[in-house]
């Protein structure tokens, strides 16, 4: 009932929200036929002319998004370096970002499909999954008209090697051959023979156009840091929308009207908005004003006691669940420890200590306002909350490990046991000599996290370790903390670990220990910490090969032992892979529970699906 009645105001409001940020209400525009509705990707009569800036964008053709895009847009190139441009460059093998760039598939993490992009039909294994075939979509075309072919993936995984900035999945794979311009063999490192992270390339990596990798080589005379700095304003891409405006406040996109996707092999029709929007706001309280005016119709920003948007402000406004917590949380955002810093990578005590202290429940009630299951509900592990996932290890082998948070007393006993005292009685614990002083960071303006960040403070304080909360913009914080394997600037900062994706739950354990990340320049993916054990480092890497369900029970057993007695990490909460709230003031039939469209903004993997079932409000 309460999804009806979110439509069913949606509606009635529209009318009113509406004629305020159309040009004019009641046209043939605001109100198509039958035969012209935007869903069925005909151009409607009165289509207008192309605008001649960004302001004068028409709102009913154009979809705006908000929480995706902090800063101005450093490059649009698919293989550079801090491209800062999240709507068009956004890597995850839950689902890419494919608006402008493709992959080979998408996938559906609601349902485990993975569904052909680029690619023809579904993917073929050898016998001992050593090599896949796949098959290449002949309609698959690039913006210029020239067709995507096998050697364009082969180009895009090698430039990788040539310039020495592998991927992520450079460890796994030896080879790509090509069979012919639309077939393909991706081949295994049987040195390190991992089949989860090859089907993970399948919905993580963007194809990029051999010949313009070549271009962009050529004019930076084969310099590998001016190659992956280059702008790349001119990239071939294969995605629904290219580049049509961009600067410090806003970055829009427009309808590729040739897209090879309309074939009927693939969607069958363009999808319905001709433009793509997203104002670059100063944080998430100017964009939470701009999404309740219907200024943004698709948010991914937390926002905290959503449910008061429809329930007490009356507003056109709905999430993939009617009730808490609103979206699917298949994540967990987490501090990491720094162990580059001899007083973090040298005291278990000190980084479980704070672990202990944090006070979890206040960040779920306050940080995320219920958004999210307690971790007395669901104990913390290397798992998300997911049924699937909790089944897969034997909670009852580290139920000793385990805490629930604010757990001063125990924290305080932790770290006089182990020595860390305050001597001077100034009130702080010091160790070889030196007060401890902690820096914790994560981006300015994700009011969820920076009050998380606050809380993780608070324990410091309350166990005597001084912990300053640094909050940078996030154009700052990706290159100088996140990215960077060196800094000692930060000693917690906050990101999170993959979500849900083919190779989940490894992936997410991988990306907590797995030592393949440590020294990674340019790390979007894991252990940004730059913790090492070796035992768990040789579970990780046994487990993408293990076929029996008891051994890779006791495998994550093991490996969620380890995890909790070293604390390289310490997750703060659960929450969806991406927040996706909709104003329904403009457009209407987003994903929901019922549709089997997953929520990442309509963007991500499969959830792209939905620009081609958007209907004018």
């Amino acid at each position: 009932m309460m999804r009806k009645y979110k439509k069913l105001l949606a509606l009635l409001l529209a009318a009113i929200m509406v004629c305020g940020t159309l040009a004019s209400c009641g046209t043939s525009e605001a109100q198509p036929s039958e035969s012209q509705k935007p869903s069925e990707a005909q151009p409607s009569e009165a289509q207008p002319t192309e605008p001649a800036t960004d302001s004068d964008l028409p709102r009913n053709e154009t979809l705006y998004f908000g929480g995706q895009q902090w800063g101005e847009v450093n490059s649009w190139n698919p293989v550079g370096a801090n491209q800062n441009n999240a709507m068009a460059i956004a890597n995850s093998a839950a689902g890419s970002r494919t608006i402008m760039f493709e992959t080979l598939y998408m996938y559906n993490f609601l349902t485990g499909e993975m569904l052909p992009l680029l690619a023809d039909g579904d993917y073929q294994w050898n016998a001992d999954k050593t090599e896949m075939t796949v098959k290449l979509n002949p309609a698959a075309k690039w913006n210029d008209g020239t067709a995507v072919t096998a050697n364009d993936v082969k180009r895009t995984f090698d430039i990788g090697l040539e310039i020495q900035n592998p991927s992520t999945y450079h460890p796994y794979i030896s080879e790509i051959a090509v069979n012919s311009d639309t077939e393909l063999v991706i081949k295994a490192n049987k040195d390190n023979l991992n089949p989860l992270m090859l089907e993970d390339f399948l919905s993580g990596q963007y194809i990029a156009q051999a010949a313009w990798i070549d271009k962009c080589l050529e004019r930076n005379n084969n310099d590998s840091q001016a190659f992956l700095n280059d702008r790349g304003e001119d990239a071939a891409y294969s995605g629904p929308y290219g580049p049509y405006y961009s600067d410090a406040q806003k970055v829009v996109f427009v309808r590729n009207e040739d897209y090879w996707g309309q074939d009927a092999s693939m969607w069958g029709k363009l999808p319905v908005p001709k433009y793509i929007a997203h104002t670059i706001y100063a944080d998430n309280s100017a964009a939470e004003v701009a999404f309740k005016a219907g200024e943004i119709d698709v948010n991914q920003q937390f926002i905290g006691n959503i449910q008061d948007l429809w329930e007490k402000d009356g507003l056109p406004i709905s999430t993939f669940y009617d009730e808490a917590p609103y979206g699917v949380c298949a994540t967990m955002p987490t501090a990491w420890f720094n162990m580059n810093m001899p007083v973090i990578a040298e005291n278990v005590s000190l980084r479980k200590a704070i672990a202990m202290a944090v006070d979890y429940d206040q960040i779920i009630a306050n940080a995320m306002t219920n958004q999210s299951p307690s971790f007395a509900d669901v104990p913390r592990s290397v798992m998300n909350p997911t049924a699937g996932e909790q089944a897969m290890y034997n909670q009852s082998e580290v139920a000793d490990l385990q805490w629930v948070g604010n757990d001063i007393e125990g924290a305080k006993k932790l770290l006089d046991d182990a020595g860390i005292i305050d001597s001077d009685g100034d009130g702080w614990r010091e160790w070889n000599g030196e007060k401890i002083s902690l820096q914790a960071a994560c981006p300015e303006g994700w009011s969820d996290w920076n009050a998380s960040m606050e809380i993780v403070a608070a324990a410091g304080k309350n166990i005597g370790v001084d912990i300053s909360t640094y909050f940078p913009p996030a154009d700052t914080y990706y290159p100088t903390i996140l990215n960077n394997p060196k800094q000692t600037e930060a000693a917690i900062f906050m990101w999170s670990p993959p979500a849900a994706a083919p190779s989940s739950p490894w992936a997410r354990v991988n990306a907590l220990m797995g030592k393949d990340y440590v020294g990674m320049e340019n790390n979007w993916s894991g252990n940004f910490g730059q913790y090492v054990n070796d035992e768990a480092d040789a579970l990780i890497k046994s487990i993408p090969t293990m076929t029996d369900e008891a051994e890779l029970k006791a495998a994550y057993t093991e490996l969620t032992r380890i995890y909790l007695t070293d604390v390289p990490s310490f997750s703060l909460m659960y929450r969806p892979d991406k927040f996706h709230a909709v104003n329904e003031s403009v457009w209407t039939n987003f994903p929901n529970e019922s549709n089997g469209i997953p929520p990442l903004d309509c963007t991500d993997g499969y959830s792209i699906a939905s620009l081609y079932m958007l209907e004018l409000a």
